[in-house]
């Protein structure tokens, strides 16, 4: 790093202390002012933090490698700006007629109380041991990269960037809230998209052009079925990402996490209104378009120079694992000055996405446990306790990052495995509770809770096939199953079958139990799902969501919908 990489990183700073600092002296006297940004949010603000909250440590360790060891295979789950448009067009006119603050809110209004408190628990557990911890964990790992420095003061210099961004972040976080995350957003976003375009500009002109990746990865085999790393429709044989799986699994995932998930549809929960959150979402949906190119095409990029063996101010360039693909090129191929604006390109996304997570995890905590239980709580006291919960998220990341450390080389598909059993019950339960007003609050409730255990139960089969295997001396699961003759039912559906079609299983049994038990049970009173769900809406509220968009919006979604397709069309 040169004087003038620490010059651009701490003009980035000020930057950030000066937003920061503004955000403090603005009024906020009540929790929706502190979570929901009083909300008051633009569009501008919405789709910006939308995008800014999903970039994390997923995309710069997770998406670059999976590029450099797989090509195009996990883009599915990165083309998704369409799914961002089912947000904005199917969900937000529900959210926003709910006033609620957070996901768990809406299904008690929709089902009951104990649906809101069953996803209350598992998105805090999820948030604590997976995204916060995980981001933090890779987080280490980027700066260890980039920075080249092992240990300062006898201290592994992982641990120090690692509970430096944490801490940091949490600052910002404690003190402005919301607000803090969308404007500090406004800032972070242009300048990663800028630091990572760079990268593949400088990339692409190493290693030869765009052809020449084309060339080196189209003929690498990732299976033997006649598949290369740059195919993004796999055969349906194909072990890992058939593509009958990839389509169902992704679109599962993709819609319990754009749709339903606390940690993104709170930042359209804060908009003005009706318009300015559709239009966040179709801003979002844009910048959702860039992912495959900035960060997954790089791993590829980098793995093709790896491969042809391009030579970088003297050096071979060369990759020490797959994940260290986007540090390493930040590493070594950028100039003095531009590394300094890309590496604060990505200290601005890990800053936003643990940003989001904070703030998120403690307005779970304050408004659907304290406040629930402690209804005559004043504003202050809120204020007060939401504060002190992200503290405590923050405290509870930093405990989990020797475990999340522990288990590196196999963190991306852990939680790709966690997120595929997470999903389904609880994108049946918001699914069906919008379309219909046949499903009954206990029919929800045991949807996500039948969805919960048979995740607990795959999740729990994959620990102890694999610690089985391994106390016997086998690293390939499958392989011992074959030699022992383990072939019993529990094996077969809750370990061998393909985990993006069991995701796609699990979404229509949970579908089935909620269907089922609504058959026998009560259902809603009419006067509690006003509005709620499609044929609950009264013609106001129609009239009202019609006057929300133009033309202008209609064109725009059909433009990202036209930019999917033919990317699928190009790298099918």
């Amino acid at each position: 790093m040169a004087a003038l990489d620490w010059i651009v990183i701490g003009l980035f700073g000020l930057a950030l202390v000066g937003i920061i600092v503004w955000v403090f002296k603005q009024k906020q006297d009540s929790s929706g002012d502190y979570f929901l940004a009083g909300r008051d949010a633009s569009w501008i603000a919405i789709g910006a933090s939308i995008f800014a909250s999903n970039i994390g440590s997923e995309h710069l360790i997770g998406l670059a490698g999976a590029g450099a060891s797989s090509g195009m295979a996990m883009a599915h789950w990165e083309i998704q700006g369409w799914m961002i448009l089912i947000l904005g067009w199917v969900f937000v006119p529900f959210y926003s007629r709910s006033m609620v603050f957070t996901m768990p809110e809406f299904l008690e209004k929709r089902y009951n109380s104990e649906s809101r408190t069953i996803l209350s628990l598992i998105s805090l557990v999820s948030y604590v041991l997976t995204k916060v911890a995980v981001t933090v964990y890779a987080g280490g790992l980027v700066f260890k990269e980039v920075f080249g420095i092992e240990s300062v003061w006898g201290i592994d210099f992982f641990w120090i960037s690692a509970i430096g961004l944490v801490l940091l972040t949490a600052v910002y976080t404690v003190i402005g809230g919301m607000k803090s995350v969308l404007y500090t957003s406004v800032l972070q976003t242009p300048i990663l998209l800028l630091g990572s375009l760079i990268i593949v500009v400088l990339g692409l002109r190493a290693v030869g052009g765009w052809d020449e990746v084309l060339a080196i990865t189209s003929a690498v085999q990732v299976n033997e079925y006649g598949d290369s790393m740059v195919n993004l429709i796999r055969s349906n044989r194909d072990a890992d990402f058939p593509w009958l799986g990839v389509f169902i699994g992704s679109a599962v995932i993709g819609f319990w996490y754009w749709c339903t998930d606390q940690f993104i549809v709170q930042r359209v929960l804060s908009g003005k209104n009706q318009k300015e959150s559709r239009r966040g979402t179709i801003f979002g949906a844009y910048l959702k378009l860039t992912p495959v190119f900035l960060f997954m095409i790089p791993g590829m990029i980098a793995f093709a120079m790896a491969q042809k063996g391009v030579v970088i101010n003297g050096e071979v360039f060369t990759l020490t694992s797959a994940d260290a693909a986007f540090p390493t090129l930040v590493a070594k191929l950028l100039p003095a000055g531009v590394k300094g604006l890309v590496v604060a390109g990505i200290l601005a996304a890990l800053m936003s996405s643990l940003a989001s997570l904070f703030n998120s995890s403690s307005m779970l905590f304050t408004i659907d446990f304290y406040k629930k239980y402690r209804p005559q709580a004043t504003e202050k006291k809120l204020l007060n306790v939401g504060r002190t919960a992200t503290v405590v998220v923050v405290a509870l990341g930093i405990l989990w990052i020797p475990v999340m450390r522990s288990i590196g080389s196999v963190l991306y598909t852990y939680l790709q495995d966690v997120q595929s059993v997470l999903a389904p019950g609880i994108a049946a339960a918001f699914l069906l509770g919008v379309l219909s007003t046949r499903p009954t609050p206990k029919g929800g409730m045991w949807g996500m809770i039948a969805g919960f255990i048979v995740g607990i139960m795959r999740l729990g089969a994959k620990v102890f096939y694999s610690t089985v295997a391994g106390n016997a001396g086998y690293t390939d699961v499958k392989a011992w199953a074959a030699d022992m003759g383990v072939n019993n039912p529990f094996y077969v559906l809750f370990y061998d079958v393909n985990w993006l079609f069991f995701s796609g299983g699990m979404l229509v049994f949970s579908m089935l139990v909620i269907m089922v038990v609504s058959r026998f049970t009560l259902a809603a009173p009419a006067v509690q799902i006003v509005g709620l769900t499609f044929g609950s809406a009264t013609p106001e509220q129609k009239a009202e969501t019609r006057a929300s968009w133009d033309k202008w919006d209609v064109i725009h979604s059909a433009i990202i919908i036209s930019i999917t397709v033919a990317f699928y069309i190009y790298f099918w």
